[in-house]
């Protein structure tokens, strides 16, 4: 009677694939260049080869196209052409303030030359009012205790100068 050990090994062998899955066809080639793949054997007036067929099993890999040369041709004149940016956004208002400046400005609430109307707004909201004259736009903001800020816009929609700030004059 054969032991556990033995029967564990003979299912374990049972059930690995079997390696030795390749068929043979005979390719018949005949004088016209028409061939015929069969696995029976080739008619009297046509050249016989044999031909060896692996059926794809899952998990396997093959090579579709050959692995690319990475050595340097020495015959090969090559050149160096300068790298190119592409997506890079650019800032209508003249790249004045990189975009670490306009982070931290919009972050403190702050306005700096060179941010646009959308920064304005992402850095303290929408305005309370909206002056357009000839090309250049003011937005306004009625802030608390009276005070108020006027942001100055250029053509392009971007600050020119600093943020100023008024204070409503009292009664007395």
């Amino acid at each position: 009677m054969p032991s556990k050990t033995s029967r564990l090994m003979l299912t374990t062998l049972l059930c690995l694939p079997s390696t030795g899955n390749t068929t043979t066809l005979h390719r018949c080639e005949a004088a016209d260049g028409s061939l015929t793949f069969t696995t029976l054997s080739c008619a009297n007036n046509e050249r016989l080869l044999l031909q060896e067929v692996r059926p794809y099993s899952p998990g396997s890999t093959v090579a579709l196209i050959p692995e690319a040369r990475h050595e340097e041709i020495s015959g090969m004149n090559i050149r160096k052409r300068e790298m190119a940016v592409v997506g890079r956004t650019q800032d209508k208002c003249g790249d004045l303030i990189d975009a670490r400046q306009k982070r931290e400005a919009i972050i403190n609430q702050r306005i700096i030359a060179g941010m646009s109307q959308q920064d304005v707004e992402s850095a303290l909201g929408k305005p309370d009012k909206i002056s357009i004259r000839n090309s250049a736009t003011t937005y306004r903001y009625d802030l608390k205790r009276g005070r108020s800020a006027q942001v100055n816009f250029d053509e392009k929609g971007c600050v020119t100068g600093k943020l100023k700030s008024r204070t409503a004059k009292s009664p007395r």
